[in-house]
């Protein structure tokens, strides 16, 4: 009896609190599609207009959605200098990758492309919301987009976005002719983190992507992974 009652009175554990992501100035149609694939991950959306850049400042998100227009340099910069959401997942809505590179400071995790289609959006919030609910694999990688300058081994030099990146290596986007096997050396910045250069080798090759495997060798890539460490730590 007495254990019974003890074991009534035994405290509940407090629930986690929701994973919430800010849907900045969207039309009403692509809230409603965005609103209902973040929920099937268990994710909350708040609907944010005119007082999104201070909300972004004072308020914990884990995410951010927004249209890359007039007025998203504002929130992004908000987001990533507050200490609760300089490192929430940033998610743009628009064009293509080289529209996003405009903004590639403030590191845009994903791009939502327009027109918004369920089955796409469906697609990409499954491949990030992990990083959304801060639920990491031992090797996470991280989608973020920024410009990469890629130097090949005859020096001839050009620029590509990342898609993401870890600590073994990167994938990326352009048009650039690279070869699978092909020696490279990669520089790029990604938020806090300045300039890197590492040396790395072409692995795959799909399309435009392609993927480098970093020299385990270089020791400059230590700096990548220090930072990513402290990304996913954060």
């Amino acid at each position: 009896m007495e254990k019974s009652f003890a074991s009534a009175l035994a405290p509940i554990p407090p629930r986690k609190a929701a994973a919430r992501t800010a849907l900045v100035d969207l039309h009403e149609s692509s809230r409603a599609l965005l609103a209902e694939c973040f929920r099937q991950f268990n994710i909350e959306t708040v609907v944010m207009s005119s007082n999104a850049a201070e909300r972004m400042r004072n308020e914990k998100f884990e995410a951010c959605v927004l249209h890359l227009s007039n007025g998203a340099e504002d929130v992004m910069d908000s987001a990533r200098t507050s200490r609760s959401n300089s490192r929430c997942v940033i998610y743009g809505v628009g064009g293509n990758a080289q529209e996003a590179m405009r903004y590639s400071k403030y590191g845009i995790n994903a791009m939502f492309h327009e027109p918004l289609e369920r089955s796409a959006a469906l697609k990409l919030v499954r491949a990030t919301q992990m990083l959304v609910l801060h639920e990491f694999r031992r090797y996470a990688r991280i989608p973020i987009m920024t410009e990469v300058a890629v130097t090949k081994s005859d020096r001839h030099r050009f620029n590509a976005s990342s898609l993401e990146v870890s600590s073994g290596g990167m994938s990326l986007t352009s048009a650039e002719d690279l070869a699978a096997g092909a020696n490279v050396e990669v520089s790029f910045a990604l938020l806090t983190l300045p300039r890197v250069h590492v040396k790395g080798a072409v692995t795959w090759r799909k399309g435009k992507s392609f993927g480098i495997r970093f020299d385990a060798t270089d020791e400059r890539r230590l700096r990548l992974k220090h930072w990513i460490d402290g990304y996913l730590e954060s």
